[in-house]
């Protein structure tokens, strides 16, 4: 593991002089050899080299220069246990009294040959090594011997210098070849954390001299940070989460689109990471360039609390008399050009949207962030006029927050309130995208926000009802089989007007689309039957069961079913036993589920 700056582990300059001094005293006794002794004086001018390079290491380290230790420690660390390998050779040549002794002191020819071949090795790395930290020229493509078995460890080695040492340009070509190289396959991204390669990429994306550097390592952490949760937790535990955040906040465009793309990717893998980025308040700057030259409903309020919002991003933009966000005056040079290219902006949108869908995923802290800084608004408000990736993360976004405040009581009073302007502008969207798109990867969110919110709706609602029980028609399964998991939440006992919305269902002709959608495939008949069995229980007097044969249905399914979800066998025999009280004869045939 790369080493820590507040470990045990020996300083790496004394490491360096207890090898030099190693490597000292076998040219001593290399010089005081009594057989073989011109091998032995080769092998000691041999040594000699490898300590002139140590030394030379030893002076750029010194030099207050930052630089990855690792592969140092790596190199010097084999470079010693060639030291010891020659040493034992050597001490073999100085004179041994008896001849039991001098037998097994013998050398041959063979032993001089691999020493010498181990030592050509170790002078070979330090060689690199030094050609590495010298380097001017950016990335050395050479291969060391130590990684002659793993070149992938002098590519990350070699990158990661000329992520420290390099200049501006090789710096950001760097960066992007560290991410290719992660892209290629997960080991690979785990060696660039563990050889060191990590915190240079930190750094880079905090220096705000090369805009192309920042992207391009903002980008590399991306790809290395994907699908590596070890990754993640090093950049938390390294407290850089505040400085990204301070970038996303204060960049150009260009580099706010990579940031909230690493946000993302960040943020999506651990609740740890959602919950370091909230409390560095990462939701402001990224609802703020969300809602750049959005215009809100409601402009007062708006204006009143989103200028204060971007006025604590170093006033990189205010609101307008319209309740829209654009770009201040302040902070010109190449932000301005940035705002000046539609296609950024919409990257920039599509990137901040996604972050906050990652960020409230089963993250209640996050998502009381974005509905206290008119994050809702401005969803719905991007969710009704846009449309594509923009939109569908936008929608996904909404649904995630839905889905937490389905389990908070609190928030889904506060945030879902119906009479809130934001509120309602959510629920119009989500009633609207629902029955209106065709595409399910937009239908589906909108169905599952508006089946999280069920226990907001009290009395009949028709209008918000009628949209998912149209979708039980819908051709596209997943699309009816989520309609159907939403209706269940109105009608299941835990909701306290379930009785009144299994009516609404009934009067809106539920049932016989409910039927259909049970003919169509073994998935989705488990979430059918449990939205069956629901309208059973609380309206089973209803003569469309009756009529829909509604009882039949269930029997029919229900060993099928019970075999692959035995948790569902008491609501099935709890449904149907109510029917059976309303249908006269049903008693006389029917058999219990268990046989």
């Amino acid at each position: 593991m790369m080493g820590n700056p507040n470990s045990e582990e020996k300083r790496l300059q004394e490491e360096m002089l207890e090898t030099i001094l190693l490597g000292e005293r076998v040219i001593k006794m290399a010089e005081e050899g009594e057989s073989s002794k011109v091998d032995c004086r080769e092998l000691g001018r041999k040594v000699q080299v490898v300590c002139d390079n140590l030394r030379s290491v030893v002076r750029v380290v010194s030099g207050g220069q930052c630089v990855n230790e690792r592969p140092i420690r790596r190199i010097v660390g084999e470079v010693s246990k060639n030291l010891e390998r020659t040493l034992a050779l050597v001490r073999k040549c100085k004179k041994h009294g008896g001849v039991l002794r001098q037998v097994f002191s013998m050398t041959t020819t063979a032993d001089f040959r691999k020493v010498w071949s181990l030592l050509e090795s170790s002078i070979g790395d330090m060689v690199w090594l030094l050609s590495i930290l010298d380097s001017k020229e950016g990335t050395n493509v050479s291969l060391p011997p130590i990684a002659s078995n793993d070149p992938i460890l002098a590519w990350v080695w070699s990158l990661t210098y000329t992520l420290q040492l390099g200049q501006p340009k090789d710096r950001a070509d760097a960066a992007t070849e560290l991410g290719s190289l992660a892209r290629d396959n997960e080991r690979t991204k785990f060696i660039i954390l563990e050889e060191g390669g990590v915190p240079p990429l930190l750094k880079l994306l905090k220096e705000p001299s090369s805009p192309d550097a920042q992207v391009a390592a903002a980008n590399a952490l991306s790809t290395i940070t994907t699908n590596q949760d070890r990754v993640v937790h090093f950049i938390v535990d390294s407290h850089a989460v505040p400085s990204i955040v301070q970038v996303l906040a204060d960049s150009p465009m260009r580099v706010r689109v990579s940031v909230a793309n690493l946000v993302s990717s960040l943020v999506d893998q651990h609740v740890h990471a959602r919950e370091e980025f909230v409390r560095a308040n990462v939701t402001r700057p990224l609802v703020s360039l969300l809602s750049v030259d959005t215009v809100l409903s409601d402009p007062m309020s708006v204006r009143a609390s989103l200028h204060s919002l971007v006025l604590n991003l170093s006033n990189v933009c205010l609101a307008t008399s319209d309740g829209s966000i654009r770009p201040s005056t302040h902070h010109r040079r190449d932000k301005d050009k940035d705002f000046e290219s539609p296609d950024l902006l919409n990257k920039l949108k599509i990137s901040c949207a996604k972050a906050l869908w990652k960020l409230s995923k089963h993250c209640l802290l996050s998502c009381k962030k974005i509905t206290e800084t008119k994050g809702l608004l401005c969803l719905a408000k991007i969710i009704e006029s846009q449309t594509g990736e923009l939109q569908f993360n936008c929608l996904m976004a909404v649904m995630e927050i839905s889905a937490v405040a389905e389990s908070n009581a609190d928030l889904r009073r506060t945030a879902f309130k119906r009479t809130a302007p934001a509120a309602k502008a959510v629920l119009d969207q989500l009633l609207r995208v629902a029955p209106e798109e065709t595409d399910p990867s937009l239908q589906i969110p909108a169905i599952k926000a508006i089946g999280s919110l069920a226990r907001n709706f009290s009395g009949k609602v028709p209008e918000v009802l009628g949209p998912l029980v149209a979708q039980l028609g819908n051709r596209d399964v997943d699309v009816a089989s989520e309609a159907a998991i939403a209706l269940g939440k109105f009608v299941c006992p835990d909701n306290y007007n379930c009785i009144d919305h299994s009516k609404a269902i009934l009067e809106l002709d539920g049932i016989p689309k409910l039927m259909t959608l049970l003919q169509k495939n073994d998935r989705q008949q488990v979430h059918g039957l449990k939205l069956l069995c629901y309208l059973a229980l609380n309206v089973g007097n209803s003569k469309i069961l009756e009529q829909e044969r509604a009882l039949n249905t269930l029997e029919r399914f229900a060993r099928p079913v019970q075999a692959h979800y035995p948790d569902l066998k008491d609501l099935l025999e709890k449904a149907m036993h109510h029917l059976t009280l309303y249908q006269p004869g049903a008693q006389l045939h029917r058999q219990p589920l268990g046989l």
